[in-house]
């Protein structure tokens, strides 16, 4: 067998450093660290150099030279083609999961990971001090990172609350049709929300524009749009821990809460909020938006498809152009399309008005207008 190699560490460029300074030779260096002389010539001649530019051998600025001669660059910043597909996918408003999860089901193996997209990103705005390089992400974050955790939760003024834990296995798997996550989605100016109902196995998503985040009115807007629809599609219900919520059992059907500070379990209607965020920002100003703008901004299935489309099936579940296939709708709701504008190349993409909207209404019996829009949760 071959020796076996092995990178100088930096206690051992600490060391050769200190005895160097004491005035070791290069022989006593080695046979005190148990290394070659060579290997010890070498790492103070590459490190120090020659002549009148010689100077003392640093142990840090060893360890960052050898650091960098290893690094080759970002797999992205190496091959230009993934490059160009995954900026390419970027710009189309997908989330790197989507990405990837796409490039895997084109080339039958992994191409990418997430994660490398990730950095790529981060690691460009830092290169090039340009903040328009977050742009490609979905939430356009200038760092990566969650919130603070607060240390208080209102679970205790939430009366006849139910945990998550007993909602029925079928609301997880998403094959049983009826089982609904609802969440408001806030905005800058004071007292501007939606409130957002997804519903998790065909991703139906209304879109109510509501006055105030009370628990009363914020019961009845509920009970209102879910009373028309069959039984069979109305199962249960499930909420944060927001007092907004706290008259639940007015709405007429079983209704379950996430654990606190655990939002992230109903991530249907979470990853619903998200991707309707990148067309209707924070900042956006609701009394100077109609409803058929909120209505049209709302859904993107040719643009965003789910992320699960790509990655747990091997062919996408939806069929081109909607969002959700015709067997997961419930009985009476029909499917309108309208026209598909051109997308604008990245990474202002991005951005909803640069956009054109493909929409794709779903109208139920009752009158209500909802949104077929694929999620993750």
């Amino acid at each position: 067998m071959g020796r076996q190699y092995d990178q100088l560490s930096l206690d051992e460029r600490c060391e050769i450093a200190r005895l160097q300074a004491s005035g070791a030779s290069i022989r006593q260096i080695a046979a005190a660290l148990d290394r070659s002389p060579s290997s010890v010539s070498r790492e103070l001649k590459r490190n120090t150099g020659q002549g009148a530019r010689a100077e003392a051998y640093k142990p840090s600025y060893a360890q960052a030279q050898t650091a960098a001669r290893r690094w080759s660059g970002c797999r992205l910043e190496r091959d230009g083609q993934l490059r160009e597909q995954v900026l390419s996918g970027l710009g189309r408003g997908w989330s790197p999961e989507q990405v990837c999860g796409r490039l895997k089901l084109e080339e039958g193996r992994t191409v990418i990971g997430c994660e490398t997209i990730y950095r790529f990103i981060y690691a460009q705005m830092k290169r090039t001090n340009d903040g328009a390089w977050r742009l490609y992400l979905p939430r356009a974050k200038f760092r990566r990172g969650r919130r603070a955790r607060k240390s208080a939760s209102p679970v205790s003024f939430i009366q006849q609350r139910i945990p998550l834990s007993q909602r029925p296995g079928e609301a997880l798997d998403r094959i049983q049709p009826g089982h609904w996550e609802a969440d408001f989605m806030l905005f800058s100016a004071y007292g501007q929300s939606l409130l957002v109902l997804h519903e998790r196995s065909s991703r139906l998503t209304a879109l109510i524009k509501t006055r105030n985040r009370k628990a009363g009115p914020t019961a009845a807007a509920l009970a209102g749009l879910l009373d028309p629809l069959p039984q069979s599609f109305r199962r249960s219900l499930t909420f944060d821990n927001g007092t907004e919520f706290a008259q639940h059992y007015r709405i007429g059907l079983r209704t379950y809460f996430c654990d606190p500070h655990a939002p992230w379990q109903k991530g249907g209607v979470e990853n619903a909020i998200g991707r309707i965020r990148r067309f209707l920002p924070r900042k956006t100003d609701l009394a100077s938006v109609s409803p058929d703008v909120i209505h049209s901004a709302s859904p993107r299935p040719t643009i965003t498809p789910p992320d699960n489309a790509w990655t747990s099936t091997p062919q996408p579940r939806s069929s081109p152009g909607c969002c959700t296939s015709n067997g997961n709708l419930p009985p009476g709701i029909r499917r309108d399309e309208r026209s598909e504008g051109d997308v604008v190349g990245p990474p202002a993409a991005s951005r909803p008005e640069l956009l054109g909207p493909r929409i794709c209404a779903l109208r139920a019996p009752c009158g209500m207008t909802t949104f077929g829009m694929g999620g993750q949760g």
